[in-house]
């Protein structure tokens, strides 16, 4: 039998704590994944993907970063994205199913259920009432005002 006693495989075999080091540098790989999603939200991501850029099981990814960033990578995607349809949605010069796509949603029916989720109203209804909502208001200040909800804690909205 070899016997491994004070090596530092068995130091580290013997505790499942990590290390404050190693908390950094999840932590540095979880920030470059949430990066990667603002700066790619248009474009074809997936859980496994993002996992693969950052050398981590799809697993371990979505259970460190709901842990840091209190949401899953899929929901603060689709935060990314409908934050950005909501400013196209206020410029007017797009339809619904344009900005589903051009966000990078691949389903209508998903982009306007979690649409209206986060918002509170249906894209096409945002699209009507923010025209001119936010006329007049720099563009920085109407992106704040009109931030969406995360974790589908928008208010429901009363029939009309």
């Amino acid at each position: 039998m070899i016997e491994y006693a004070g090596s530092a495989w068995h130091d580290r075999a013997m505790t499942s704590r990590p290390t404050e080091a190693q908390n950094l540098r999840d932590l540095a790989r979880l920030r470059r994944v949430r990066d990667r999603i603002d700066r790619e939200y248009a474009q074809p991501l997936d859980v496994e993907a993002l996992a693969r850029g950052a050398n981590m099981s799809a697993g371990h990814l979505s259970r460190e970063f709901r842990l840091a960033y209190g949401e899953s990578p899929y929901s603060y995607l689709m935060t990314r994205r409908i934050e950005r349809a909501m400013a196209l949605l206020r410029r007017g010069d797009l339809s619904v199913t344009e900005v589903c796509f051009e966000v990078g949603c691949g389903s209508l029916g998903t982009f306007s259920t979690r649409f209206t989720e986060l918002v509170g109203v249906p894209p096409s209804t945002y699209r009507r009432q923010a025209a001119g909502a936010t006329a007049g208001m720099p563009s920085c200040v109407a992106k704040q005002v009109t931030r969406p909800i995360r974790n589908r804690e928008a208010p429901a909205s009363e029939p009309q």
